[in-house]
This record gives C-alpha cells, sequence and structure tokens, in this order.
C-alpha cells in the first residue's frame, strides 16, 4: 500500500509539474516572426559573419527587421537573393559579385629567402620573425592559415603561395581578415586583369626580392589608351570600372607583375 501511495504521489507530481510547464510554455513563448524564419531558411547557414552579423539567425532577423539589405549574404547566390526579396516583397537588385584574390606571385620558385625557418607553420608566428622568412617582407609567406579559416576549401598553398579558386570562393573575408600581411584582396568575379603584388618599393629594391613584383615603371601607365591603369606610391593600381581587358598591361609588362587572361585578346 505504501508504494503504490509513493507512486501515486509522484505521478501526480508529475501531471502537476507537466500542466504548470505547458502553462509557462504559453505565458512565456516568443513570437518569432514567419519572414525570419523563412529567410533563415534560405540562407547557406554557414555563419561565415561576413554579413557583419552574428551568424545566419542575426542576419535573418537583421533582414526581417528591415536592417540589411536583402542581398547582404554575400554568400547566397544571385537566385537565393532573389528568393529572399520575394519573401520581403521587394526586388534583389544586381550586384557585381567580388572574389579574394592573394596579390602576390612570390613562390618559392622566384620570391628569394632571407633565412630558412624551421619554426611553427603558422603565418602570423613566421611574420614575428623579422617579417618572416621571405626577402620581401609584403608578401604572401605561404603556410597556409588562410587555408585553414576558409570554410569552402577554395584556398591552396602551391610552391609556397596561396592560390584562390574563385570558383570556390564566396567572398565571406575570413582569409582576408586573417592574413598578417594584408595581401588578399577583393576583386572583380568578371575582371581579368590583376596587378599581382603588394609591394610598394621602387625597381631594383622590388628586383632584388622577386623576380615578377612591380618595380613602379609606369610602362603600364604610358601605354592605356583607357585610363584605366596608374601607378600609386610605386605600385600599379587597376581601376576595374575603366578596364576595358585589351591587355595592353599585360603584355607590356616588363617583370609580367600583371596578371591577365591573354586568350581573350586572341578571340577578339
Amino acid at each position: 500500500m505504501v508504494i503504490v501511495n509513493a507512486v501515486a504521489v509522484t505521478g501526480g507530481v508529475g501531471v502537476v509539474c507537466g500542466v504548470l510547464l505547458a502553462v509557462a510554455a504559453k505565458l512565456f513563448a516568443v513570437e518569432v516572426d514567419q519572414k525570419v524564419i523563412d529567410i533563415r531558411n534560405l540562407l547557406p547557414g554557414a555563419n561565415c559573419g561576413a554579413c557583419g552579423f552574428p551568424g545566419c539567425d542575426g542576419m535573418a532577423a537583421a533582414i526581417a527587421e528591415g536592417r540589411a539589405p536583402v542581398n547582404g549574404c554575400p554568400v547566397a547566390s544571385s537566385e537565393k537573393h532573389q528568393q529572399i526579396a520575394d519573401v520581403m516583397g521587394t526586388t534583389a537588385g544586381t550586384t557585381d559579385k567580388k572574389v579574394a584574390h592573394v596579390l602576390c606571385q612570390g613562390c618559392d620558385s622566384v620570391a628569394t629567402k632571407k633565412y630558412n625557418y624551421d619554426g611553427v607553420k603558422d603565418c602570423k608566428a613566421a611574420a614575428a620573425v623579422q617579417g618572416g622568412p621571405k626577402s620581401c617582407d609584403k608578401g604572401c609567406l605561404g603556410f597556409g592559415n588562410c587555408v585553414v579559416v576558409c570554410d569552402f576549401d577554395a584556398i591552396e598553398i602551391v610552391d609556397g603561395l596561396a592560390v584562390i579558386d574563385k570558383e570556390k570562393c564566396t567572398s565571406c573575408g575570413k582569409c582576408i581578415e586573417e592574413c598578417p600581411k594584408a595581401v588578399i584582396e577583393f576583386v572583380p568575379y568578371k575582371n581579368n586583369v590583376i596587378v599581382g603584388c603588394h609591394n610598394k618599393d621602387f625597381g631594383k629594391a622590388v628586383k632584388d626580392v622577386c623576380t615578377v613584383g612591380c618595380i613602379g615603371c609606369k610602362i603600364c601607365e604610358k601605354n592605356c589608351d583607357f585610363d584605366a591603369i596608374h601607378v600609386v606610391d610605386n605600385l600599379a593600381k587597376v581601376d576595374y570600372d575603366k578596364c576595358t581587358h585589351c591587355m595592353v598591361c599585360v603584355q607590356k609588362c616588363p617583370t609580367k607583375a600583371i596578371q591577365g587572361d591573354l586568350t581573350i585578346v586572341e578571340k577578339q
């Protein structure tokens, strides 16, 4: 009888607690905007933070509340942007996709070294030792910190140099934040002319440390008919709004510091 009473009391307490929890759940329930749920389901779920909000949940809430544009997620595709716009009853508009690019060609084959580094294979650790083992203290160190932080398998190290696959790059920006040399920047996806150098030294100072660095000679600037490239602080810079991909600068560059797809000219 004692056991029966104990079971009954325990069961009764359980029932009461269950009722109280159900009532509390109803009273203290937080209503979630259906738009937030719908938008969150359309976001990629990378939680990379490239949008400036704390993950995809924060981004979804910001879009739903009008604090962020419907195309604010750099990882989502144009199709997803439009689907999000449909949820918000607006249009996504058009944006030019940008991808990360390593502004350096100083691989082990062309860049000289000032010492042999046997420390931790980490760019930040290497940079702390006299700026790194490469003689050019502005270039890619090639130890792969960017590879580690990339969630999309878009970066690999080839001959001591980080190489980004623009087809896989989602513009999350993590590699840019991680690079201690600030040698990774966003460039337009459609652009095919890039100055693959980050060194602002002049002439011989660059040639002594890398055979493919920009020496600030201004040959590219003088030969461009579209005013699309200028040497600023001894380093060539492309104006992507003016560049027509004529590839003259690529062809004229004496050190091959300017990268470009010459097949575009061949097809014209």
